[in-house]
């Protein structure tokens, strides 16, 4: 259970800001490259972020309040976002971000939640119930999740450029979340 609900939302309402001062007016050397193969990019990544946005956290939130555990939630399209970031810009995905996290940051507030709330339970199609409180500590979680990924994608682009240092540097070596 989400023992400080707050605290788990002052985290979510910061990643916006977050990623628009690391991001933002990057050249695309940085936002546009990979880590090879099918790997995403940061735009991607970004992209990734905007569409749950839309299209998974608060969503799923509502369905749990709503219907309990009598209605699955519709699976999630992790990429998705592909067809929906084509011919935006970054500093758009940036700003499109931070507008529907404070939307939806507002609306979670706006259900003033009780323990009881958070105890109670949703269906996932894959992992079977869950509660709203796993919802909220995921999608914390989930950002933290991508901004490492970011870190990652951006440190690999200097993966050669930082010569013997590469012993010292973890993130050129962790083999966490990928695309």
């Amino acid at each position: 259970m989400v023992t400080k609900l707050q605290e788990t939302l002052a985290l979510l309402d910061r990643t916006p800001a977050t990623l628009n001062s690391l991001l933002r007016d990057l050249p695309e050397s940085w936002t546009a490259r990979n880590e090879g193969g099918e790997t995403w990019t940061v735009f991607d990544v970004l992209g990734h972020l905007v569409y749950g946005e839309r299209a998974d956290w608060v969503g799923r939130g509502r369905m749990i309040r709503e219907f309990g555990e009598s209605r699955s939630f519709d699976p999630f399209d992790r990429l998705g976002f592909r067809r929906e970031t084509e011919g935006r810009t970054l500093a758009q995905l940036l700003d499109e971000f931070a507008r529907l996290r404070t939307a939806n940051l507002e609306e979670v507030r706006g259900w003033n939640l009780i323990p009881a709330d958070l105890d109670r339970k949703g269906r996932h199609p894959a992992f079977g119930p869950v509660s709203l409180s796993e919802l909220l500590s995921a999608w914390a979680v989930h950002d933290l999740t991508h901004l490492h990924q970011i870190s990652r994608i951006m440190a690999y682009q200097y993966r050669d450029a930082v010569g013997p240092w590469s012993a010292y540097l973890g993130v050129l070596h962790c083999c966490g979340h990928g695309a």
